[in-house]
């Protein structure tokens, strides 16, 4: 390498524009995405779960919201308590849970 060791790396101007966002803000807004996600998705399978239930559905039908509704209650828990990455994946199992009661009916 030729130059001296103290030189700046050159900054790109133009076009991109440098957004100096706070880590700690990053992961506040996941956080409370996770478990905002959490609660809406835990909210809708047990509202599904009600619904079916006291309708003509087969028993599986209702288990599989109230199941896939407790599952993402527990994925909005551990996303408040900042374990984002386990909360998506139990929100997108909660999700496909709450499917397949839905291909039953």
């Amino acid at each position: 390498m030729s130059g001296r060791g103290d030189s700046e790396a050159p900054q790109i101007h133009g076009d991109i524009q440098e957004d100096h966002v706070d880590p700690a803000q990053d992961a506040r807004r996941a956080r409370w995405t996770a478990a905002g996600t959490g609660a809406l998705l835990a909210l809708a399978g047990l509202a599904a779960s009600t619904l079916r239930f006291t309708g003509s559905a087969p028993t599986l039908v209702p288990a599989a919201y109230a199941v896939g509704a407790a599952v993402c209650a527990l994925a909005s828990v551990l996303g408040s308590q900042g374990r984002t990455r386990r909360a998506l994946w139990l929100l997108i199992a909660g999700a496909m849970v709450m499917a397949v009661g839905d291909q039953f009916d």
